[in-house]
């Protein structure tokens, strides 16, 4: 099953499958038409024409915009071969005495570019990189099935190919901090510090309460995948529509207003079918069946990193931070709620057992999951010290 569905993924993740598609969806009318009545086999014959056509017609629209796309915005960086794909690396600035180059990592399975104003704030201190995880930015899908195993491996590839020189500070927020720590427990000897930024606990969805968010992110996925075919953007439509939920408007401002106008114009280019069933096929991870089938692989657990530099920034807990909106923790009571608030702040903190030398960084009162963008120059202090070893002015 697994490998029929990751044949399926690989064909899909062409935008050019939207013509195939286009091409056979009529079939099924022209073989009921064979054997309907007469009276209703010219419209059936005919309702299967015009259905591959508009698709067809959608599908040749799609490509066109998406090659316009592309070349109104080509890759600012690298693309490097890794076998039959290529990854794209963005990398800028030089190594001075007594510093290491950073690598950003953003949550989701999002591009490089949506850690841009980080590496903006750092191109001049010190080699600050950015890369595209497959099938994001300008990268290639690559093979499926996308996991953060496999990605683990496929970056650390990409910086040899393209030979960048560790050892590296690691800076991943949520699950790029997970795929962060994948490649620290791999490859300690790239590691000089490993800043996970509220990284994705795994214990949190094997655990915890069924997520609705999660699901929908799965269930956007596919659907925004074969939508995209055709040219119809499913994801700026959910934006849209969480917009209208005032929280969730403030964060998505935030977010846009540190990257700025240079990241909006980027994300055309993102605007495909492999960036979708990509995120399709990596967060079946972000379930309990998902975990399960590649905790192994993927489950960065106590005292794995041995003895690596390893800080834990984020919230000191959720009680007035993200968990609150989701609507998990506003059913079931006010029990209900805390035990939600711990249960997620506890399994945050599992990830300073990973390392003997770990380090608890607390961003200030009011942080959410996403400081990252809502205090973005208290994030940078934050890398400041990690990167320059500029001591950082301690708050209340």
């Amino acid at each position: 099953m697994n490998r029929w569905r990751n044949t399926l993924l690989a064909v899909l993740s062409h935008d050019a499958s939207g013509l195939l598609i286009a091409a056979v969806v009529g079939l099924p009318f022209f073989g009921l038409a064979m054997v309907a009545p007469a009276a209703l086999r010219w419209p059936l014959a005919t309702l299967g024409v015009v259905l591959g056509v508009v698709l067809g017609s959608a599908s040749i629209h799609h490509l066109w915009a998406l090659s316009r796309a592309r070349r109104a915005t080509p890759p600012p960086g690298r693309l490097v071969d890794l076998g039959g794909y290529r990854v794209h690396l963005t990398a800028e600035g030089s190594t001075p005495p007594g510093r290491v180059p950073v690598i950003w990592f953003a949550g989701g399975h999002a591009s490089g570019y949506a850690m841009h104003h980080l590496h903006r704030a750092f191109r001049g201190e010190t080699r600050s990189i950015l890369i595209d995880r497959p099938g994001t930015g300008w990268s290639d899908a690559g093979p499926f099935p996308r996991t953060t195993a496999r990605e683990a491996d496929e970056i650390v590839l990409a910086l040899e190919r393209a030979g960048e020189q560790g050892p590296f500070i690691w800076a991943g927020h949520s699950f790029g901090g997970l795929l962060a720590a994948n490649i620290a427990r791999r490859r300690p000897d790239l590691v000089h510090t490993l800043v996970l930024l509220d990284p994705t606990p795994l214990e949190t969805i094997v655990f915890g309460p069924r997520l609705g968010a999660l699901k929908e992110m799965r269930r956007t996925a596919w659907l925004g995948g074969f939508a995209q075919l055709f040219g119809v953007n499913l994801l700026a439509r959910h934006n849209a529509r969480m917009a209208q939920v005032p929280a969730y408007k403030q964060a998505m401002e935030a977010t846009q207003a540190v990257l700025g106008p240079e990241v909006a114009a980027a994300r055309t280019v993102e605007a495909n079918a492999g960036n979708f069933f990509a995120q399709a096929s990596i967060y079946s991870e972000l379930s309990p069946e998902g975990v399960a089938a590649v905790a192994w692989d993927t489950v960065v657990y106590d005292r794995d990193l041995g003895d690596l530099p390893v800080w834990l920034v984020g919230p000191k807990d959720d009680e007035d931070g993200d968990i609150a909106l989701l609507p998990e923790a506003q059913t079931g009571g006010a029990e209900n709620a805390r035990r939600m608030f711990h249960f997620f702040a506890a399994t945050r903190e599992r990830y300073l057992a990973t390392s003997t030398r770990s380090r608890r960084i607390v961003a200030p009162k009011g942080a959410g999951h996403n400081f990252v963008y809502e205090m973005p120059d208290w994030t940078i202090a934050v890398m400041r010290e990690a990167i320059c070893g500029a001591p950082r002015e301690q708050g209340p």
